[in-house]
């Protein structure tokens, strides 16, 4: 990459490109973006922001956030895309504008079948998925989730804690022997194990596959079984008072009992 740069954005001209961008990464028409760009004026005029981030010139991501309700102290994040490297940098441009503006936390939601945005969210950055939402927009007709049901996990990330560090040395959250001796408790769509959970009730692990995106094109039928195996598991434990904390290079959520974090 040249120089990268982010800054929000304001005028018309950028925030056309900005919807441009989310309809190249969402596949659909120009025509007709997930985000059309009087929707990102009126956001920013009220208030919230449109962060893009250029390599060089090129624009290269961008995110919308908004804030939430009054005396939250708590922003959402609408949106967020960006290339393979530059997503962190997205999220820690808007996390300072939002501290900036005095907000403490920031919610936003994401494909829970996604293994590698999951990895981001949970580890990367250090929020929390708080809660599982079943077919959170209802049917969608983009290039990507099309024929599928969105179900959402949503996360909260607390702006103004210590950023997490996990050298390479030492053991990851998300990554533990306990997953490897807890009982079977739900089989995958695949045959192999989808979920276990611990004896002592501390922990939920649930597998997610390796490409959802790539399945979901070429076999929908077994996309949908996925999504509604890992929906089963995870609502569940969600209502059992477990949160997610992790997930592991090999597609494993760790779910961790609320009173076992305090």
């Amino acid at each position: 990459m040249t120089s990268v740069s982010i800054r929000t954005v304001h005028d018309v001209t950028a925030l056309s490109a900005v919807a441009d961008h989310f309809s190249d990464v969402w596949q659909t028409p120009r025509s007709t973006p997930p985000y059309p760009a009087e929707v990102l004026h009126s956001l920013v005029h009220a208030g919230g922001a449109v962060h893009a981030a250029y390599d060089g010139a090129r624009l290269a991501g961008a995110s919308v956030a908004v804030f939430g309700p009054p005396a939250s102290k708590e922003t959402y994040s609408l949106v967020a895309a960006a290339d393979p490297g530059l997503g962190f940098e997205v999220k820690q441009a808007q996390r300072a504008w939002a501290v900036e503006r005095g907000a403490r936390i920031m919610r936003w939601t994401f494909d829970p079948l996604v293994g590698r945005n999951a990895r981001f969210n949970l580890i990367k950055l250090g929020a929390v998925g708080t809660e599982y939402l079943v077919d959170f927009y209802g049917p969608m007709r983009d290039g990507v989730n099309d024929g599928d049901e969105s179900d959402r996990l949503a996360v909260t990330w607390e702006l103004t804690g210590p950023a997490p560090s996990y050298p390479d040395s030492s053991p990851r959250p998300d990554e533990t022997p306990d997953r490897d001796c807890a009982p079977t408790t739900h089989l995958a769509p695949d045959g192999g194990p989808l979920a276990c959970r611990d004896l002592d009730e501390r922990h939920v692990w649930c597998r997610v596959p390796d490409d959802i995106v790539r399945i979901r094109a070429a076999e929908p039928a077994l996309a949908l079984a996925w999504r509604r195996a890992v929906r089963e598991v995870l609502t569940k434990a969600f209502a059992d008072g477990f949160t997610a904390t992790g997930m592991s290079r090999d597609g494993w959520y760790t779910l961790t009992r609320r009173e076992a974090t305090s």
